[in-house]
């Protein structure tokens, strides 16, 4: 794979997003939370739940570790998927940035396994896991756009002008 998907960014509501597959900024319970995973539950009703619950009941007893990531059904979502990721807390005594790149990574080895063209993205650790903001842009931009992918578009779904003009400045930076 030489290809490299197309990242745009947009303000909005991940869970309103049309895409292949609706990367999920989850925790390692993958039984739902906060912030963005709250809402892909919510959004994504029983069957998003019970999803979830049959992996934590096979593959994944104790849960899924920062850096990894797994799909399951999007349930009443208008995506197929939902890439489940866990990123890393952002600590100032460690560099955790491997793990944020790989989130990001496995996200698009999973749509490259799921044969996804398009997928939605949301801030992965930037909210409630306290990554510096233009620091979590920077990561996830360049990652993004620089791993290999069969996936064609690769939406960061941002739910305000600020943390759209952070990630846009780093596209920018990025595309020099």
């Amino acid at each position: 794979m030489s290809n490299h998907a197309s990242v745009t960014l947009t303000i909005g509501d991940i869970t309103q997003q049309r895409a292949d597959a609706i990367v999920n900024a989850a925790n390692s319970s993958l039984l739902g939370g906060g912030g963005v995973d709250g809402a892909i539950h919510r959004a994504g009703g029983p069957e998003l739940l019970e999803a979830c619950r049959r992996l934590r009941a096979t593959s994944l007893p104790d849960g899924l570790p920062p850096g990894q990531a797994v799909a399951t059904t999007a349930g009443r979502l208008n995506a197929q998927w939902v890439i489940h990721t866990v990123g890393p807390m952002w600590t100032p005594t460690e560099d955790r940035t491997h793990l944020l790149m790989s989130s990001y990574r496995e996200c698009l080895r999973v749509a490259d396994e799921l044969a996804a063209t398009t997928i939605a993205l949301p801030a992965v650790s930037a909210g409630a896991y306290g990554w510096p903001l233009a620091d979590a842009a920077r990561i996830a931009i360049t990652t993004v756009s620089t791993t290999p992918t069969q996936v064609a578009e690769a939406m960061f779904v941002l739910h305000d002008e600020y943390t759209f003009r952070i990630f846009e400045r780093a596209l920018i930076e990025l595309r020099g």
